[in-house]
């Protein structure tokens, strides 16, 4: 037990400190600071809150004596405080109600002096201020002018003098009277107008640029036609202007990059043509000048300022519009079917290169397509010229009845002819109207071909070699193809041929005119080395060979449609005793016919008459051999003879001059062989001849003759006449058996040894 309380006690003392120093602290310190020192209270060993508030009730109790004693202690000296005050109180109101009164006073007695200080004061003021308005005016002042010359200058769309007055304001003016706020209004008001100058210059260098593209035909066409300087169609004031106004503020790069990106677009607009632009000549012209119009306009603009486009700026826009151009023109010049449009071209585009290359643009690339569109020109020539050549001829020679009309012919067309002077009138010359008028048509082919060449700046030997070559197309193209179409149309017939033949030899020799013709416009003569001839020669030539070829074969033809007309009965007993009538009215056709061909070339007439023959031979031979015909009598084989006869007498006869000998009866020769050899039925003759070079029957081959022989051996057995007639004919039936044998003998054999 004792040890127990003498650790409570232990315990107790330790505690007493620390509840004093607590204590002290609650004292002390601020009420928010209360808080945490009690919170320690009940942090300590159990029993410490009971304890301390014991000690914090003796505290209390302490404090409230202490107060107490205090109180006691001043009592005495309050009360005798408080019974003098009230002893004074009745002396205090007596003296402020003198104070109250003096000062009423002194208040109205100074009033008037108060009045007339505060005037005073009021005056000095004012011409304090009055002073300094003075001298603030002054400095302020030719501020205030000079901004009100900037406002007329806006006004009056001065711009660039406007900037240079916005320079002296902001670097001498405005730092004199920074201190104000209308010279802060002002500050802060001329970025706006700089943005208002560049947008109103810009916004007329748009209208400026609008206005050069609108109007860049027609600044191209006076140029074009009178060579103007460009200044005095354009103002180009604008451009200037912005120039200036974008140099001042700073941003001239700006304006420069801006400048070439417009106009890099309106060169786009102006290369790009219109549709149907190769319709008319009005189109080309259009879109030339509407170029010539904007590089004049760059040109002007690349001397007179300073940087705005460069040499290489315009030489790099001029190669991009050439290319562009040379593109273009190549396209829809390949469209132009008129050689007068095509000329109209060409020379707007020699106005055209003149005229860029009086300002400085290289151009020859525009007269290296000059020499396409040449070509070009040509062809839609050529294709004119094909229709001019298309005329109708009467296909007769030319009658002249007197003097006059034969210089008219003549005039025409080059024709020179001793002989044919010499005749009386009334004459004729031999070729037809269709001469005079395809010379006169080459000539005139010529001329137009020359226009081509004017103005490109080419030597006379170069025209020349232009020259000669686009005629030499007109000869071998087109006039020849002319002819050639012409000479095969089904309604030409022979005379028509014939008319034909002698044309082109008549134009052939009138080449060399033609030749003479190209000298005396060029001044090259012909015998210069690398002159080109003119193919008139072989162009005529060929034209004459196709009239010839369809010569023969429109002969050939009119034999076929005669030989058709042959109607022979194949089984007849007996001939007529007269030949057949389409033969002998053939013969007669050819007999009219050849008497035409005597104004031919003597070859051509006697190519002819024996073309004729020969064709006419196998026609007759073919007739014989005929698959469809089955059987064929002995007279039908004697009336056929009587017909060939009449063929071996007509080419004897000589229907056209200049056969030797019996040349043309020749023609008939395996005919009149295979027909001697029935008609005299010698078959032992041929049979033994065979294959000798002096063979009587050499023309005639085996083959043939079996066909032929077994024609006639299926007659006699489909009529059984032989068992009718005497024991001759018999034999001769079993003759024909026995050759008909040996022949097939020989045919085999022949069939073996190939």
């Amino acid at each position: 037990m004792k040890r127990a309380k003498m650790a409570e006690n232990s315990e107790g003392l330790g505690t007493v400190p620390e509840h004093e120093r607590i204590l002290q602290e609650i004292e002390s310190t601020d009420t928010a600071c209360v808080g945490p020192t009690l919170r320690s209270v009940y942090d300590d060993q159990p029993n410490a809150h009971k304890k301390f508030m014991e000690k914090l009730d003796a505290c209390i109790r302490n404090h409230d004596k202490e107060i107490e004693k205090m109180c006691n202690f001043h009592h005495q000296g309050f009360v005798d405080a408080i019974t003098e005050l009230l002893k004074v109180r009745t002396d205090a109101e007596k003296l402020k109600v003198q104070v109250t009164d003096t000062n009423r006073r002194f208040q109205d007695a100074g009033k008037e002096v108060i009045i007339q200080t505060e005037d005073i004061i009021r005056c000095r003021i004012q011409q304090r201020n009055i002073t300094t308005v003075v001298e603030k005016l002054q400095l302020c002042l030719p501020v205030l002018e000079m901004y009100s010359k900037l406002k007329e200058q806006m006004t009056a769309k001065r711009y660039y003098s406007a900037l240079k007055t916005m320079e002296q304001l902001e670097n001498v003016y405005f730092p004199r009277v920074s201190q104000y706020r209308f010279c802060q209004l002002m500050i802060e008001n001329l970025p706006k107008l700089r943005e208002d100058i560049k947008e109103i210059s810009m916004s007329d260098l748009k209208d400026f640029l609008e206005s050069i593209r609108k109007h860049s035909d027609k600044i191209g066409e006076t140029a074009m036609k009178q060579i103007l300087t460009v200044q005095d169609l354009v103002d180009f004031s604008p451009v200037y202007r912005c120039l200036h106004i974008y140099s001042v503020l700073g941003d001239e790069e700006t304006f420069e990059n801006y400048y070439r990106k417009q106009r890099k677009k309106q060169a786009r607009l102006v290369l790009q043509p219109q549709s149907n632009m190769h319709e008319t000549v009005d189109g080309y012209r259009r879109y030339f000048t509407q170029i010539v119009g904007f590089f004049v306009v760059e040109d002007h603009i690349l001397h007179v300022t300073q940087g705005l486009v460069t040499r290489a700026y315009t030489d790099e826009l001029w190669n991009m519009a050439l290319s562009k151009i040379i593109a273009v023109l190549r396209a829809h010049s390949s469209y132009c079917t008129d050689p007068d449009l095509v000329l109209e071209l060409k020379n707007l585009i020699v106005i055209f290169a003149d005229t860029l290359q009086g300002y400085g643009f290289p151009v020859n690339r525009l007269f290296d397509l000059l020499f396409e569109i040449r070509d070009q020109y040509n062809e839609t020539l050529l294709k004119k010229w094909a229709g001019v050549f298309r005329l109708e001829d009467n296909y007769s020679p030319i009658p002249i009845v007197n003097e006059e009309e034969y210089k008219a012919v003549i005039s025409k067309f080059p024709f020179q002819d001793p002989d044919f002077e010499k005749q009386s009138f009334p004459k004729k010359f031999p070729m037809s109207q269709s001469v005079p008028h395809i010379y006169i048509q080459v000539k005139e082919f010529i001329y137009a071909s020359l226009k081509f060449s004017e103005s490109l700046h080419r030597s006379s030997t170069e025209i020349d070699d232009m020259l000669r070559k686009s005629t030499n197309l007109l000869l071998t193209r087109t006039l020849s193809s002319c002819l050639l179409n012409l000479i095969r149309k089904p309604h030409i017939g022979l005379t028509e041929l014939v008319q034909i033949i002698i044309n082109t030899t008549h134009l052939e020799q009138a080449c060399k005119y033609l030749e003479d013709f190209i000298t005396n416009i060029t001044n090259i003569s012909q015998e210069t080395v690398h002159t080109t001839r003119l193919y008139g020669l072989s162009t005529f030539k060929d034209a004459r060979h196709a009239a010839e070829g369809e010569i023969y074969t429109k002969l050939n033809q009119k034999i076929d449609e005669f030989v058709q007309l042959a109607d022979y009965d194949w089984t007849m007993s007996e001939p007529d005793g007269r030949a057949s009538g389409y033969l002998m009215d053939l013969i007669n056709f050819l007999r009219s016919i050849f008497q035409v061909f005597t104004h031919l070339p003597g070859k051509v007439a006697q190519t002819a008459c024996m073309s004729a023959c020969q064709h006419l031979s196998t026609s007759l031979m073919q007739m014989l051999l005929d698959s469809e015909l089955k059987q064929i009598s002995m007279g039908a084989v004697q009336q056929f003879n009587l017909d060939v006869i009449q063929c071996e007498l007509f080419a004897s006869s000589e229907p056209v001059p200049g056969f030797q000998g019996d040349t043309l009866q020749l023609a008939f020769i395996d005919l009149r062989q295979l027909l001697d050899l029935f008609m005299v039925w010698d078959w032992s003759t041929y049979l033994a001849d065979y294959g000798q070079p002096a063979s009587k029957y050499l023309r005639v081959n085996p083959n043939t003759a079996l066909t032929l022989l077994e024609k006639m051996k299926d007659t006699s057995k489909k009529n059984n006449i032989f068992a009718q007639f005497r024991k001759n004919d018999r034999d001769k039936q079993k003759l024909i058996e026995t050759v008909v044998k040996q022949l097939r003998s020989l045919v085999n054999g022949m069939s073996q040894h190939t």
